[in-house]
């Protein structure tokens, strides 16, 4: 069976965030190759102001490219509507029966999870890899997946691995503010930021 990662997100703008957590679950996964998958209408960022497609999809293709284990997904981008993981994964399950998914989300979503839509389905189609947060202690992390994992009869993987506390939001602060984002994402991404002159 393949073993393949999910990492959704808006990507607005992706960062070595989202690069540190991918590597880390292809890693302890042992994983086949992680799916990059831009969402087109997040749910959880209705009121905010989303980057046009486009422009988020060029950064994740610049962010990746030099990994062979990261694919580009752009199967959230034709659906209609509200973007679904359990949707998603049903997607995906129906046409490759055969692979096993593991969907990676950082510690905030994991403590969420339960106001997500499905949940049930999410666990059911997928093993949950979590990366930790400097806010949440590994004790936290670990009671809040044994309850999710008996509440849903669901798997879940806690990553082994460094804090990385960078966020879109205040990446997308820092150019507003003129301050540099050296470091937070690739260069290549950096100067795709600068050249179209985003969030500014």
């Amino acid at each position: 069976m393949k073993k393949v990662g999910i990492m959704g997100g808006t990507f607005n703008p992706i960062h070595n965030g989202h690069l540190f957590l991918a590597e880390h679950a292809y890693d302890q996964a042992d994983l086949d190759f992680v799916l990059f998958m831009p969402t087109l209408n997040p749910p959880h960022k209705a009121d905010i102001d989303v980057l046009s497609i486009e422009h988020r999809l060029n950064m994740v293709k610049l962010a990746i490219k030099d990994n062979p284990n990261f694919v580009l997904s752009e199967l959230e981008l034709n659906r209609p509507g509200l973007t679904y993981t359990s949707d998603t994964l049903k997607i995906l399950k129906e046409k490759e029966p055969d692979t096993e998914y593991y969907f990676i989300v950082g510690a905030d979503s994991l403590m969420m999870m339960t106001q997500w839509k499905d949940p049930q389905m999410v666990f059911k189609l997928s093993t949950v890899v979590a990366g930790g947060r400097e806010n949440y202690s590994m004790e936290q992390l670990r009671q809040q997946a044994d309850y999710l994992e008996k509440t849903y009869n669901g798997k879940i993987i806690l990553l082994d691995m460094p804090y990385i506390e960078i966020s879109s939001e205040i990446i997308r602060e820092r150019v507003a503010e003129n301050k540099s984002i050296r470091y937070y994402v690739p260069d290549e991404v950096l100067d795709y930021i600068k050249r179209h002159n985003l969030y500014t």
